[in-house]
């Protein structure tokens, strides 16, 4: 794979399509959660902007949680393995949580992530929601229950989504052409 750069990337979203993606996922969870509080857990570094962006267009009372995982070893493939580097959470008990993940790739993450929030809590309701969903690399059996985008199996960067680091802050997603 040649250099990431930004002069060298292909657009693959806008940020405009970015922002409708989201307002039309915020119109079915205000529909599913009505006026229920939901505890959003935004899976830190890459869903920041997904997760503020979301939060802007949701109806219901939010509160919003941070935890920091890492499957991405050096480069631009994922290790397989799930490390959590800062996952503390409140009492979610009874709650309605939503995980919100930047992407949903080989299912690791997220399959970590459920079973972890199912084994310290009895939450009322638990959904996965992702801005992309790249089912074409799936290892493990699970499935977002709400997204954006399904993706082909492209290196993503741009709107949080990173290379070794950067391009999180491009306004748009962007891939490098094989």
């Amino acid at each position: 794979m040649q250099q990431i750069s930004k002069e060298n990337l292909k657009v693959l979203y806008q940020e405009q399509e970015i922002q409708k993606g989201i307002a039309d996922l915020a119109l079915k969870l205000n529909a599913d959660f009505k006026d229920e509080e939901v505890y959003l857990i935004c899976v830190l570094k890459g869903s920041v902007m997904f997760t503020v962006d979301l939060a802007k267009h949701l109806t219901m009372p939010v509160k919003m949680e941070f935890i920091r995982l890492s499957s991405y070893g050096s480069g631009m493939t994922s290790s397989g393995k799930v490390n959590a580097v800062d996952i503390s959470l409140p009492d979610l008990n009874g709650k309605n949580v939503l995980i919100v993940e930047d992407i949903i790739d080989t299912g690791h993450t997220a399959r970590f992530l459920v079973d972890f929030i199912n084994h310290n809590f009895k939450v009322k309701t638990l959904k996965f929601c992702s801005l992309l969903d790249k089912k074409i690399k799936r290892e493990v059996d699970i499935d977002a229950d709400y997204y954006c985008f399904e993706v082909d199996d492209k290196f993503l960067v741009g709107y949080g989504l990173d290379y070794d680091g950067c391009f999180r802050n491009i306004p748009y997603i962007g891939y490098i052409e094989n």
